[in-house]
């Protein structure tokens, strides 16, 4: 790193590699032979639509092969001074020659064609730039440089720049644009750095990690490494830090074609996830008008790969001088690169056996060629004519890889999590407004409450006062008017009196005067008409009652409205208490599936700390078993008490979507205990659960429902009702619409369940229960294919016992539903529940006659000699075994095949 020559041998005194180079003045372009864009002309971002759909379907794209020509170094100066290059570059025509004597030279055209001056940043943007930006769109890339050893691989690609930034390389320089690209609060980008050396993956950043695997996904072809260092990377710094360490890992010999020869291919795997919001137009059409719509923006995220690879150079033993170990690197480093050869070579004749598996180098880059990825290919080359061999062998593999192509295609799926997060605080942000609001509308009804008792009360007081005064006034009018008349009648006996006592002493007794007599009448007049004011005050005072009972009426009713608006808060209150029961009981199962699995640990560790304990310690070991299956009954009393069963079907029905779903989830944790199924189908949850497939689209609901039906299709009782309902044609529509892999796996057990009944099995293939089964495996999920593989074994058991007693004859269901293929192609998986459940099939499906011709068609006689000799269960061994004895077909087809079994 810190010697004086570059890295693969030219010095560093020599190298021109700053130099600009004039720009070309047009661009030749076609729609899958384009070339690479020189520097200086801009180069266009590709969107994602103009590379590949995102419907599984993708554009062609050829493998761009650029070459690069190393300039003589001082050794070469000194030993070829007398002779020209054997190499001759024409990089406006994009051509190279290359001479085979004095007067003789072979031409070949490249998509770039570099001359020993080209500096590092027009290397990156002809070559690496549009690679790059491929990723930044969502398409997996490869960056890969392929040359003789000496001819500056590691300079182009793994050049740090410390000294001189102009010599920053294509890692560095790509890690630059994506990080300029990206956004870190929502997008991530992820580092591994490895060599392959002696056919071994080793780790570069964990020098302890020297033999990491490859791992292929069978469903996407996709390469992992598991075990290997993955860092995530936040800025430019600590990236050339983590190249820096790999570089000192990397191992490297001196040679005598270069004083620090890479010994390993190097391989840089940079991982890609970005977050984007996708638009969809709609285009309607209405009264012959057309407009369109935009749907809501929906949540992708989009995984990409770019690989940079640099491969260790191919030299001659003779012109190398390697011996000893590094003759053993040597053999090794041609061997990988003859493999990569041979695939190209394939690849471009377009043969149908490529050998990808003859190297692991080939294997790790089968993306790269033939693939999905977006490659660009810079081979290097030296222009002294004593490698002439070496140098027309690098430029025939660079013409071979331009005729290699690869069909691009986006890699983005549905973000649900930032989708969640997005609904998270929209959800909150409504339960804070709600809050709000009702705490107003509280605060209004009891104001206006507040005001209408006062107003009441006001009235009434003021109609108690005028009461009271007119009371008081006519009590006082009346007492003056008895005084007048006591005072008038007391007066008009005095003058009576002494009118007799002078008539009975002079002229005797006489009659009352005249004048008495009609004064008496007009005092009882004036009486009289005072008691008509008095009832008319009275009346007037009643009708003043009256108005004031009806303002206190309207006051009533404006009571009975406020009445109404508390029994409305009643009700929401109502409703909020139904949801912390709900709430209760999903804390209590919480509570106990924390404590089942507290427990479970404190056992499991107790188990691995005294493996010798006598039999009184074994007895403290089962004492947690029995605690949880007490803690569990208790949780589920707990239940029943504070809910009730009927209430939680009730809320099945609920239009609150998120009450429908807690109430789901409490039916299928009660589902789970054998002995509350009874109870629940009695009560009409089954159909409920039934129900809610037929009717609701919502994942989680369908996942939880099906889980539950799945639960209760364990009883062979509840079977036969699940069929009566039309159970198997919900669960079919409902494997045919989901993507979810755990809804898929829920309806998977549900059918896998139904297929270990030997009385519905007409009844369940008529249904397309077969069908719906071998549908679910598109999502390749090991979980889900393992509940398939168990729905397949129920069934071929069923019907194998069903054959056995005459009742059914004939080929087998499932050869007819076509299930077979899949079967045999997943006898051996590396999964051993799939395995174990896809070999105990076979071995039924092998039992009868019928099926012999079918199985030995389709290539499953293969796979019962493995079984027969490879099952690691003794049971399934000997079923083989007897199984290929028994049948004369397979006897007669192994005595053909030459197969001792």
């Amino acid at each position: 790193m810190a010697s004086n020559a570059y890295r693969n041998g030219a010095q560093r005194g020599s190298a021109k590699f700053d130099r600009p180079v004039a720009a070309p003045s047009h661009l030749k372009t076609a729609s899958l032979k384009s070339r690479i864009p020189p520097s200086g002309s801009a180069v266009r971002r590709s969107s994602p639509a103009s590379l590949g759909g995102r419907n599984g379907d993708g554009v062609p794209g050829r493998v761009r092969v650029a070459v690069r020509l190393r300039p003589r170094n001082a050794e070469e100066m000194v030993a070829d001074a007398d002779f020209a290059d054997c190499v001759e570059l024409q990089p406006e025509l994009k051509r190279l020659k290359l001479r085979k004597n004095n007067w003789d030279s072979d031409t070949y055209e490249f998509d770039e064609v570099l001359t020993e001056f080209a500096s590092q940043k027009r290397v990156y943007e002809v070559v690496a730039k549009p690679v790059v930006e491929s990723v930044l769109d969502g398409y997996n890339g490869t960056v890969m440089a392929y040359g003789q050893t000496g001819t500056g691989k590691t300079f182009t690609l793994g050049r740090l720049g410390e000294e001189d930034p102009s010599d920053r390389g294509i890692m560095v320089r790509s890690m630059e644009d994506v990080l300029a690209d990206l956004s870190l609060e929502t997008d991530s980008v992820t580092l591994s750095y490895l060599q392959l050396y002696m056919e071994t993956i080793q780790d570069l950043l964990n020098p302890a990690n020297d033999n990491i695997p490859i791992v292929e996904d069978p469903r996407t072809g996709d390469v992992s490494f598991p075990g290997a260092t993955l860092v995530e990377i936040r800025d430019q710094q600590s990236f050339l830090e983590l190249l820096r360490v790999g570089e000192a890992n990397r191992i490297a010999a001196n040679t005598k074609l270069n004083t620090e020869s890479s010994r390993s291919h190097a391989i840089l795997m940079v991982n890609v996830k970005r977050s984007v919001m996708e638009n969809e137009d709609i285009v309607s059409r209405e009264n012959g008008d057309t407009s369109h719509l935009t749907k809501p923006s929906k949540p992708l995220v989009r995984k990409s790969k770019l690989v940079v690879v640099d491969l260790a150079g191919s030299e001659r033993i003779h012109k190398s001088g390697s011996e000893g170990h590094t003759l053993e690197e040597a053999k090794s480093i041609n061997l990988s690169l003859s493999a990569l050869g041979k695939c190209i070579n394939a690849l471009a004749e377009n043969n149908a056996h490529v050998p990808f598996r003859d190297s692991k180098l080939t294997r790790l880059l089968r993306d790269s060629f033939g693939g999905t990825a977006r490659t660009s290919l810079i081979v290097t080359i030296g222009p002294s004519p004593r490698h002439r061999g070496e140098t027309s062998s690098t430029i025939l593999f660079g013409q071979r890889a331009m005729k290699v192509e690869n069909m691009l295609k986006i890699k983005e799926e549905f973000d649900y999590k930032s989708l969640s997060r997005r609904l998270e605080v929209q959800v909150d942000k409504l339960i804070a407004e709600n809050e709000r609001q009702q705490k107003v509308f509280e605060n209004e009804v009891e104001r206006i409450s507040l005001e209408a008792q006062a107003r009441v009360a006001e009235v009434e007081r003021n109609f108690a006062d005028a009461l009271e005064k007119e009371r008081l006034k006519c009590q006082m009018e009346y007492m003056e008017s008895v005084k007048q008349l006591e005072q008038k009648l007391v007066s008009s006996q005095d003058r009576h009196d002494r009118s007799g006592f002078m008539d009975r002493h002079a002229e005797g007794p006489g009659p009352y005067s005249a004048d008495e007599v009609a004064e008496v009448k007009k005092l009882l007049e004036n009486e009289i008409n005072q008691r008509k004011k008095a009832e008319e005050e009275v009346e007037y005072l009643r009708s003043q009652v009256g108005k004031n009972v009806q303002a206190e009426a309207g006051a009533d009713a404006e009571i009975l409205k406020l009445r109404k608006v508390l029994e409305d808060e009643a009700q929401q209150k109502q409703k909020l208490e139904e949801e912390i029961v709900i709430l209760r009981s999903q804390l209590l199962q919480l509570n106990f599936e924390a404590d089942q699995m507290r427990r479970c640990l404190e056992r499991g560790g107790s188990g691995n700390t005294f493996p010798s304990q006598d039999s009184s310690m074994s007895n403290v070991r089962h004492s947690p078993l029995k605690n949880t299956a007490n803690g569990q009954k208790a949780s589920i009393a707990t239940l029943f008490e504070q809910v009730g069963l009927e209430k939680i079907l009730s809320l099945l029905e609920s239009d609150d979507p998120n009450v429908r779903i807690h109430a789901v989830k409490v039916v299928a944790n009660l589902a789970a205990e054998e002995a509350n199924q009874k109870s629940i189908v009695e009560a009409g949850g089954l159909t409920s659960l039934l129900m809610l497939l037929r009717r609701y689209e919502d994942e989680t609901v369908r996942r939880v429902a099906a889980g539950a039906i799945a639960n209760l299709a364990m009883n062979e009782a509840n079977q036969e009702l699940i069929m009566a309902e039309g159970g198997i044609t919900l669960l079919s529509m409902t494997a045919s619409d989901a993507e979810d892999p755990q809804t898929l796996r829920m309806v998977a057990g549900a059918i896998a369940n139904l297929c270990g009944n030997d009385k519905l099995l007409i009844k369940l293939r008529s249904q397309g229960g077969i069908k719906a089964l071998l549908g679910i495996v598109r999502c390749g999920h090991p979980d889900v294919l393992s509940q398939v593989a168990r729905g397949i074994a129920n069934f071929a058991k069923c019907e194998s016992r069903a054959t056995n007693q005459g009742i059914k004859s004939g080929r087998s269901f499932l050869i007819e539903d076509g299930s077979l293929p899949w079967i045999v192609q997943n006898a051996n998986d590396e999964a051993a529940p799939i395995r174990r459940h896809i070999e105990l099939a076979l071995c039924h499906l092998a039992q009868h006659e019928a099926n012999a011709k079918d199985l030995i068609s389709g290539g499953a006689l293969w796979e019962l000699v493995r079984i027969s000799r490879d099952c690691s269960r003794e049971d399934i061994r000997s079923l083989a075994r007897r199984t290929l004895n028994s049948s004369p077909t397979f006897k007669s087809e192994l005595r053909r095949l030459r197969i001792d079994y």
